[in-house]
C-alpha cells in the first residue's frame, strides 16, 4: 500500500511515516504544503492520504476539494487540531472520510488508515482471503490451509494488494506504483521476483495455484475451478 502524508510539520510527519513503514510496511511519500500535496495527488497513485488542515500553499479544506473535483476517489483522513463541530461537517461535507484530532495516539492513526484502506479497496474484514488462504491485515500473518506461512516484507506487500484486488488483473506497473514511495528507481523485474517466491510458498507442490499470469498483462490472484 502506498501513502501520501502532507503535513507542514516535519518531525510528526516522519513519526508518521516510520510509523507506518514499521508497523504496517506501507510505502510513504511526505510533502509539506497543500499545492504540491495537490501534485502529488494527481501524478501518483495512493491507497490513502493523511492530510493536514493548516498547511502553506493550499489548506487542507482546499486540498480535499480539488482532489475530489478531480475526480479521484482515494480515501483521505484528515489531521486537525480543530474538533468543533462545524469544522468537522464541513471536512467531510468536502469529500475527506475520517479525521482525527491532535494530539493523537500513533496507535489510532495507524487503525483509521488500515480501515480506510480496505473501505477503498471495498473489503470491511481485516482478515483478507481467497479459497484456503487468509491473510490478517492485524498482525500481518498468512495461512495456506491452516498452515502458517512465512512471507518477507515484499513478498507480503504483493500479496496483500493482490488480495485487496482479487479477481481483477493487476499489471506489474500498478503493483509498483502502489508498493513504492516516489525516489525509489522502479525496475519491473523485481515483481517477477516476489511473484515466483509467492508462488513456491502458497502452493508448496500440495495447493491449487492461485496466482495466475495473464500474459502481457499481469497478475490475478483468484480461486479458479
Amino acid at each position: 500500500m502506498r501513502v501520501l502524508i502532507v503535513e507542514d510539520e516535519s518531525r510528526l510527519a516522519e513519526n508518521i511515516a516510520r510509523s507506518l513503514r514499521e508497523s504496517a510496511g506501507y510505502a510513504v511519500d511526505i510533502v509539506h504544503d497543500g499545492q504540491e500535496g495537490l501534485f502529488m495527488a494527481n501524478s501518483n497513485e495512493y491507497d490513502v492520504i493523511l492530510l493536514d488542515l493548516m498547511l502553506p500553499g493550499m489548506d487542507g479544506m482546499g486540498l480535499v476539494q480539488e482532489i475530489r473535483k478531480a475526480g479521484h476517489r482515494t480515501p483521505v483522513l484528515v489531521v486537525t487540531a480543530r474538533d468543533d463541530k462545524e469544522s468537522v461537517v464541513a471536512l467531510l461535507n468536502a469529500g475527506a472520510d475520517d479525521y482525527v484530532t491532535k494530539p493523537f495516539d500513533l496507535g489510532e492513526l495507524l487503525a483509521r488508515t488500515k480501515v480506510l484502506i480496505r473501505r477503498g479497496k471495498g473489503q470491511p474484514s481485516a482478515v483478507l482471503s481467497v479459497a484456503d488462504l487468509e491473510l490478517n491485515t492485524v498482525n500481518r500473518s498468512v495461512h495456506r490451509g491452516g498452515k502458517a506461512v512465512a512471507l518477507t516484507a515484499m513478498e507480503y506487500r504483493v500479496l496483500e494488494y493482490l488480495l485487496h484486488r482479487t479477481g481483477a488483473v493487476v499489471s506489474k506497473t500498478e503493483l509498483l506504483e502502489h508498493l513504492y514511495d516516489y525516489n525509489w528507481e522502479k525496475f519491473s523485474n523485481v515483481i517477477e521476483v516476489y511473484i515466483s517466491g509467492l508462488r513456491r510458498k502458497l502452493d508448496d507442490g500440495s495447493f491449487k495455484p492461485l496466482i495466475h499470469t495473464i500474459r502481457g498483462q499481469g497478475y490475478i490472484l483468484q480461486d479458479s475451478a
